[in-house]
């Protein structure tokens, strides 16, 4: 009670200050009367007393101006809210000049914006570079990238907000006229023409006006040039170092480059197609690579061809033939193809103006975002051909926070923007046809998960079992780290046969980089092959390349393709994934996708005897620091390799570094032979060179206790290596294995948890309590611990089953004179 008395008395205080200072302002001659009311009070006090009309006028008199006083106030505070209003409802706000902008970002451009949107567009660039290249090139690579040291300037003539229909568009110029950026790319010229030479982007201008939309209640901002921005890119030829060609111009580069950015961004961010910001309240900082989602598209409304009239151009920007409006719109026969990058999926064929599909499709993202296209056709009678009408856009992102943000161009150019917290999480929109008086598109949207760079999937679903895992999601692969890929393909499913006579003999092609294999044929339109195959594997984002085709007399006839994004794949996990076909109506393939390491002559041979009985040597490999540079520019790209007795194996190369985090785990049978680590700088073409030696005593380890420590290179002036060594028996591992149900449930139970203090975290953010926000964040790091700890004693499980169940078919086999008599024999 007394802290609410001083904060009351406080208050009291500084109302009457403000007050008193408020009278001092409207009437300067107060402080004049006050010597005069004073000596008035003397008197009436010693000499004779006044009537008490006195003090009374002098309350009133107070009480008046008290209540202009009020007045005062009231009408600014009124006259702020009108003025916010105003604000708010007009349709256009003043014109205001943001020299303070430029000025902001000239000083924070260097240290954070330039290495940020570096990184950023660099990967951009990168993919766009392997889409679309001209025929004169082979190929292109990315090898720098630098905006440089000047930002563009933002709203030089000034900015304001407008308002078109129910939503708000902040406007703003933007204007980028930059000579110190430093793109450098290195290209191969393609047969018949031999040579490679660098090609470096130094200069930019794009000039033009940017609308920004915020959308979701300021969850995200969507942004987009009001029309075509003028855009100038300088191009320079590079000489000298590897360069095999002379510093001349190349026919067509420049206008490659020029169109190449131009088309980027009059498909991308253009209007009304817009690009998305968002702004999560949460960030889980994990990295989506790809993701899974199924598409239903439901039914379609205000069909007729009077409102496709002026909207009749195919795709690919050519008008067809059939525009003639002979029949009715209650006679139009339509379908919808839906396309996902190279994915196209169709519909069956429906009659009348509001025609009802309720078709469902898998489709497959390689990417953290991704547009959904629907092509509307319509079937002409008597005619093979299809009369493409109009087509709409859905596109998603994936955002920090695991939800994921859809939007798509609505009424007038306008913007539907829904988001869907949880993968799972159904997502109905209507989408109006682009271009056209009317006709629109009701679909639904479900993403079922989100893979992510370290090999995980969105917390909502996440699975136990590593053989239900989808296939795009994981860390780059890096070029020839030394492990194998394994791709089982598994079997077929409604493969579309073309051939009329039933006839039906398909059989598949797998390409990874340059090595191309080949399936068994197989007579059936769900075949089953069941056929593994090995490649070695190859980094750069590269793709498997898939083609199935069917056998036919006068040549084999493709029937579908795709390509898989294999970043994400995790040494000892196999990932059972169905992939849909590209370029036809229906066809799933399965694979199973593994990677390991690449095991060199002599680990088969001696697998099975002291491994058996001795246990086995579990060794992980973390990390490298302080190593010696081994290439010209500073840095080294380095691998181990480990050398066991009679067994050789390696880790995967970590690229231009000197303090490698590797992170692999190598096991051997326990026949106490001497361990030798040999660090290497690998090199694409030149001899590996050598970085350092050492050896890990083990021997007197006691039995499943591990061993951390640093080991200083041998050979080499500098450089440790980090690792852990455990020698692990089976026999004392029993009691560890019977626990493996309780970590499957415990595992089972983790994502439910990452709920619950999601839910924490959005109402401690909606409160402001920082300190609840750092107990659960740090709640949340110790859960994610723990499941990485529970994942690696699952898979240790798997492991110790799998080999004994081995041991115990060699036993059998061994055991029965019958079945070793048929064993030899199938060898022979």
């Amino acid at each position: 009670m007394s802290l609410k008395k001083r904060g009351l008395s406080n208050n009291i205080e500084e109302a009457a200050v403000d007050f008193f200072n408020h009278l001092l302002q409207e009437k300067p001659r107060i402080p004049v009367f006050i010597p005069v009311i004073l000596i008035a009070w003397a008197v009436e006090r010693w000499l004779f007393s006044a009537s008490t009309w006195v003090p009374l006028a002098l309350a009133v008199w107070t009480t008046i101006q008290y209540g202009r006083y009020q007045r005062k106030l009231l009408v600014e505070d009124l006259d702020k809210k009108w003025k916010r209003i105003i604000l708010n409802v007009s349709p256009i706000t003043p014109l205001e000049h943001c020299e303070w902008l430029n000025k902001l970002l000239t000083e924070v451009w260097s240290n954070y914006f330039n290495p940020k949107f570096s990184i950023r567009l660099s990967a951009i660039v990168e993919k766009r570079l392997k889409l679309r290249k001209p025929r004169l090139l082979e190929r292109v690579e990315l090898q720098e990238f630098s905006l440089g040291s000047c930002p563009p300037s933002l709203a030089l003539q000034g900015m304001r907000w407008s308002t078109i229909g129910d939503q708000r568009f902040l406007q703003l110029g933007f204007d980028w006229d930059t000579s110190e950026m430093s793109i450098l790319l290195l290209a191969k010229l393609a047969k018949p023409l031999i040579g490679t030479a660098r090609i470096v982007i130094n200069s930019l201008h794009i000039k033009g006006d940017l609308l920004i939309t915020p959308i979701l209640d300021g969850k995200a901002l969507l942004y987009s040039f009001v029309s075509t921005p003028e855009l100038r890119i300088g191009v320079a030829f590079g000489s000298g170092g590897s360069q095999s060609l002379p510093a001349t111009e190349w026919p067509g580069v420049s206008s490659w480059l020029e169109k190449l950015f131009t088309d980027t961004l009059v498909k991308t961010m253009v209007e009304p197609r817009r690009r998305c910001f968002t702004l999560p309240a949460v960030d889980l900082r994990k990295k989506a690579v790809g993701g899974i989602i199924y598409i239903r598209v439901i039914s379609a409304n205000k069909l007729s061809r009077s409102c496709f009239k002026t909207s009749r151009r195919q795709p690919n920007g050519t008008t067809n033939g059939c525009s003639e409006d002979n029949f009715d719109h209650k006679d139009l026969e339509t379908f919808v193809e839906v396309e996902v990058e190279e994915l196209t999926r169709r519909t069956d064929v429906r009659l009348g103006s509001t025609p009802r599909w309720d078709a469902p499709f898998n489709m497959v993202l390689h990417d953290n975002a991704g547009t959904l296209r629907f092509n509307l056709y319509e079937c002409l009678p008597n005619n093979v051909k299809c009369d493409y009408l109009a087509s709409c856009e859905v596109k998603l992102r994936h955002v920090e926070d695991d939800s994921t943000i859809m939007w798509a161009i609505g009424p007038d150019s306008g913007v539907i923007a829904k988001q869907a917290m949880f993968c799972g999480d159904e997502i109905e929109m209507v989408v109006p046809f682009e271009g056209a008086n009317s006709g629109e598109l009701k679909v639904s949207v479900v993403v079922k998960e989100w893979q992510f760079s370290d090999g995980s999937h969105s917390l909502n679903s996440l699975r136990s079992s590593s053989s239900q895992q989808s296939i795009n999601g994981s860390p780059n692969l890096q070029l020839r780290t030394g492990r194998k890929l394994s791709v089982t393909v598994v079997e077929g499913k409604d493969l579309a046969a073309k051939d009329k006579s039933g006839k039906f003999d398909p059989y598949i092609k797998l390409q990874y980089g340059k090595v191309v294999q080949k399936s068994r044929t197989v007579h059936t339109p769900n075949p089953v092959w069941n056929q593994t195959f090995e490649f070695d594997e190859i980094g750069g984002g590269e793709y498997l390349k898939i083609k199935a085709f069917t056998e036919e007399i006068f040549g084999d006839e493709n029937i579908g393709s795709a390509h898989v994004n294999l970043e994400g794949l995790v040494d000892g996990s196999v990932r059972d994934v169905w992939i849909p076909l590209e370029r036809v109506r229906s066809g799933e393939l399965r694979l199973q996708i593994a990677v390991r390491a690449d095991d060199q002559e002599g680990s088969k041979g001696s697998g099975s005897g002291s491994g058996s009985g001795n246990g086995w040597i579990e060794l992980v490999l973390i990390e490298g620091r302080d190593l010696v540079a081994a290439d010209l520019r500073g840095t080294s790209d380095p691998y181990v390799r480990v050398h066991y007795g009679n067994f050789k194996k390696r880790t995967k190369v970590i690229y231009r570094t000197l303090n490698p985090q590797w992170n692999q785990t190598l096991e051997f049978p326990d026949d106490g032979s001497p361990l030798m680590l040999y660090v290497k700088d690998h090199n694409a073409l030149l001899p590996t060179s050598s970085i350092g030696e050492c050896a890990v005593e083990y021997q007197r380890l006691p039995p499943n206790q591990t061993a951390d420590k640093w080991i200083p290179l041998q050979g080499v002036k500098r450089g440790e290596i980090h690792i852990q060594i455990t020698r692990k028996v089976p026999e004392m591992q029993k009691r560890q294995s019977l626990d493996s149900e309780p970590s499957l449930s415990k595992l089972h139970q983790i994502p439910n948890q990452i709920k619950q203090m999601m839910i924490k975290f959005r109402s401690f953010i909606e409160d402001g309590n920082l300190e609840g926000l750092s107990t659960t964040l740090s709640e949340l790091e110790t859960l994610e611990d723990t499941q990485e700890g529970y994942i690696v004693q699952l898979e240790t499980e798997q492991m110790l089953l799998l080999s004994k169940i081995k041991e115990l078919g060699r036993e059998i086999i061994n055991s029965s004179p019958s079945l070793s008599r048929r064993s030899s024999s199938a060898g022979n």
